[in-house]
């Protein structure tokens, strides 16, 4: 915890520099393509450090997740396929590298896409759920590109902004909360992260 708690008061000092921001937007880029953990950390972190910014880090936050979803459509459905049916080798390389692949996965988010369309991609934007699957995977299967954008947007904008707005509205009682509670909501946090793709190995 003691390392936690370092990165997070490191983390946290960077709402005051300039790389703060660049770095939220290339973190949500990247969570939404490849990227292991979610990029709320930072947008929390940078929003209680400078509250007036909030909604801002809410902003950057939001812009870099849906540009991370367009290029991980994007690589989904013109990089995953060799050829009908026979996966490319940079398929390969992510079910062999990236945790949360499976080809067993893919083709059950498949059928989630033809059951629930909006909701699946509304439902892995703002849950814990790896985002990056679903981008990846509405790609390789073609899914409704104005669809799949409208539900990324929706999705996003509401848990990042919820996420902002709140800090922005109660600041200092918030950031009071972390500090005191900073160990216990590391553990929920890993939980949350490690649970999600628990989810993904068994329901999905």
């Amino acid at each position: 915890m003691k390392i936690l708690r370092t990165v997070y008061d490191w983390v946290l000092n960077l709402s005051t520099k300039k790389i703060g921001p660049t770095a939220l937007f290339f973190i949500a880029m990247s969570e939404s393509v490849f990227f292991p953990i979610p990029p709320d950390v930072l947008l929390i972190a940078l929003a209680i450090g400078f509250r007036k910014r909030a909604l801002f880090f809410g902003a950057v936050c939001f812009a870099g997740s849906i540009i991370g979803a367009i290029i991980g459509y994007i690589i989904g459905y013109n990089l995953w396929w060799e050829s009908i049916d026979v996966y490319s080798q940079f398929a390969h390389f992510f079910y062999n590298h990236i945790p949360g692949f499976t080809i067993d996965k893919f083709v059950k988010i498949q059928q989630l896409y033809e059951q629930y369309n909006f909701y699946i991609i509304f439902t892995a934007g703002f849950t814990p759920l790896p985002y990056k699957i679903f981008t990846l995977t509405a790609g390789a299967y073609a899914i409704n590109f104005p669809m799949f954008m409208i539900a990324s947007m929706v999705s996003r904008a509401t848990r990042f902004f919820l996420i902002a707005g709140l800090i922005w509205k109660y600041g200092k009682p918030i950031k009071d909360f972390i500090d005191k509670y900073f160990n216990i909501l590391a553990i929920v946090f890993t939980i949350l992260l490690f649970g999600s793709f628990y989810l993904l190995k068994y329901v999905l």
